[in-house]
């Protein structure tokens, strides 16, 4: 009788986790069909209302004087063996001294990070990387090359070829889940880990099946997962949406604090109209969904999180949550009136609390290689 109930709890499990499996694809499928639905109204009336308009966009040419702007560093590149991919890199700071590496998010590239390079070229090597699929790194076209193993690989390859075993790691967005997920799996080489605006990936996952406020605010996670027709609705009207992510009210930079200026908005343009450059940003979406959840999420470093408080895609709950899986000194600073692009927005504040994370505890010395 003990081996019948048994083999049927163990039946009711397995059933249990199936039903679970069998929802979680339902709700991502669901919605993205219901995104594409949306995303086809908005193309339809775009046609009506601008039907020479709508499909014209250009490859912007030249690249904007402030991509070349030798205050921000020095343009290098290396070729990665294991993988065979060739990074861009922007690099400042006397060689030698404690390495920070910056990790852009989407749709953004190395650009993102002009105020830190600056600020804490003094103290450190600072670089900052254009990702696989951004700015003048190698573009892979197969969506299988941006899963998040490859990703967090490139970022250990790239350490170790600028000649150090450990760095100050810096992320934003996108870039913060691969920092993230660095610092999971490298420990020991990430002695300090500073998040811009991105929560825990395993914070992410639960939060989002718990509250469909934040489903909803993750739309474009669902939409991406189309083949072709997001980087049709990105370029449509001269990629018109590029250029509203960054500027809008709602979205935007700069409504208490610095604004794009018109330079800033081409350098990105610049970047994302080049060929492949669309697809290889959202190939990062593409494969998300078969990276969570995570196997391991404990993270053993000192960790720094700011947060914007205007973030108009992640809701600010999930930052306090992070703490469940920081097993090291963690510290929160939400910066009132911050956008989600926040080292941009408010570089100023976001530079200081940086430094006041840097100082504690150990102090820079226990950067050095």
């Amino acid at each position: 009788m003990a081996r019948v109930l048994h083999n049927l709890l163990f039946f009711l499990i397995r059933l249990a986790l199936k039903i679970r499996v069998w929802g979680y694809w339902s709700l991502i499928y669901g919605y993205c069909a219901l995104c594409t639905a949306a995303a086809l109204l908005k193309l339809c009336w775009n046609i009506v209302l601008r039907p020479t308009a709508t499909f014209q966009w250009g490859i912007r040419e030249t690249p904007p004087a402030c991509l070349n702007d030798t205050s921000l560093g020095t343009h290098c590149y290396v070729r990665i063996k294991e993988s065979g991919l060739r990074f861009h890199y922007v690099a400042a700071g006397e060689r030698g001294k404690p390495l920070m590496l910056f990790l852009h998010g989407f749709p953004e590239f190395w650009f993102s990070w002009r105020y830190q390079l600056r600020e804490f070229k003094s103290e450190f090597r600072v670089v900052a990387i254009d990702m696989r699929g951004y700015g003048e790194s190698d573009l892979p076209l197969s969506t299988e090359s941006y899963h998040l193993d490859y990703l967090v690989t490139d970022v250990k390859d790239i350490v170790e070829y600028l000649g150090y075993n450990r760095c100050c790691l810096v992320g934003h967005d996108w870039g913060g889940t691969i920092a993230w997920l660095f610092a999971i799996h490298y420990p020991e080489m990430v002695t300090k880990l500073i998040v811009l605006n991105c929560p825990h990936p395993s914070v992410f996952t639960d939060y989002a099946l718990r509250h469909p406020s934040q489903l909803l605010k993750s739309s474009h996670f669902f939409f991406f997962q189309l083949p072709r027709f997001p980087e049709l609705m990105l370029s449509i009207n001269d990629f018109k949406a590029l250029k509203a992510l960054f500027t809008s009210r709602s979205t935007g930079i700069g409504r208490k604090g610095r604004w794009l200026t018109a330079e800033d908005l081409e350098a990105y343009l610049y970047a994302l109209s080049q060929p492949g450059a669309l697809t290889g940003a959202l190939n990062y979406y593409r494969n998300v969904f078969s990276s969570l959840p995570l196997s391991h999420n404990h993270v053993r470093s000192p960790v720094l999180l700011l947060w914007g408080e205007r973030d108009a895609f992640l809701e600010q709950e999930m930052a306090e949550a992070c703490r469940l899986y920081i097993r090291n000194h963690f510290r929160l600073n939400i910066i009132s009136g911050a956008s989600h692009w926040l080292q941009q927005d408010q570089p100023d504040i976001v530079n200081t609390l940086i430094w006041t994370f840097l100082k504690e505890g150990e102090g820079r010395k226990s950067y050095r290689n």
